[in-house]
């Protein structure tokens, strides 16, 4: 291979280190450990049969010059099963830009797969859409849950918690498995049984303050989290997050906060449409906000 030519190829564990020194010059904002820490998260999760664990690169005969992260998750049943893929963190050397394409090219090749672009930058927008993505989520709800009402009693769920009776085997993986991602899993207890969710550590900058926030990762429904929010509020405020950040196409009714259209806008190209509040398994969960 001479020192130009360059070819795509799916990552493998032993290039983790040099993607991580790619990645980490691409988006300097970024410490290098955040990226590292996101692909050994990768490099343990499960991963459906056949697809990539952590997605494509474009290499030289020397160097990896482009990268492009994929996050698949397989949901549902046997006879129902649905695959999602989280398309993330796209870089590519300036010299090498023109030949860019192959890596989105390779990565969306399958038409069983709802892709999810859920960090989209502004300028990327008409691209996305000429891929044929469609935008399911226009914005973002800042909602202060403790002002409002709903009640129950909060339990967290950690990496080595024994799994309670009310929550199906699945949920209960999916809390485990975030908790050891670095989230918070909570499980409501109501009357009408158990709520579970998954909030991730966001830090909102205003300014040289930063206003601490969690972000809602899962839940079963919005309606879910706002039946719960009074308890939910309530259980962060005496943790000094006040803030829950929700994807949003709108004001939630029964949530006091406020809607923005500043950030958060997220795409989906394929069978089956995401709904608001399932970010499990995503960039947010895996790397961080």
């Amino acid at each position: 291979m001479s020192e130009r030519k360059i070819r795509c190829r799916e990552i493998a564990a032993g290039d983790v280190e040099a993607v991580a020194d790619l990645l980490t010059r691409g988006f300097p904002a970024r410490p290098r450990s955040y990226w590292r820490d996101g692909l050994m998260r990768q490099a343990a999760r499960a991963v459906p049969s056949g697809y990539p664990r952590y997605g494509y690169l474009l290499e030289t005969a020397s160097a990896i010059v482009g990268v492009l992260l994929l996050m698949y998750s397989e949901t549902g049943s046997d006879a129902d099963t649905r695959l999602t893929c989280n398309v993330a963190s796209w870089y590519v050397e300036p010299e090498f830009r023109n030949q860019a394409s192959l890596l989105s090219a390779i990565a969306l090749k399958h038409k069983n797969v709802t892709y999810l672009n859920v960090t989209p930058a502004q300028q990327t927008w008409r691209i996305l859409e000429a891929q044929g993505y469609k935008r399911y989520c226009n914005g973002l709800f800042f909602a202060l849950p403790a002002l409002s009402s709903g009640n129950g009693t909060i339990a967290t769920i950690g990496p080595a918690s024994a799994k309670p009776d009310d929550l199906s085997a699945g949920e209960f993986d999916l809390l485990q498995r975030h908790a050891a991602y670095g989230c918070l899993s909570l499980v409501n207890r109501v009357p009408q049984g158990a709520m579970p969710f998954v909030l991730a550590p966001f830090r909102m900058r205003q300014g040289r303050i930063g206003l601490p926030a969690m972000q809602l990762i899962y839940c079963r429904s919005v309606d879910d989290f706002v039946a719960s929010a009074g308890a939910i509020g309530r259980f962060l405020l005496r943790r000094g997050k006040p803030l829950v950040i929700i994807d949003s196409n709108g004001r939630i009714p029964g949530l006091a906060g406020i809607y923005s259209q500043a950030r958060g806008q997220k795409y989906f190209r394929g069978p089956n449409p995401p709904r608001l509040g399932d970010l499990a398994d995503t960039e947010f969960a895996l790397y961080g906000i």
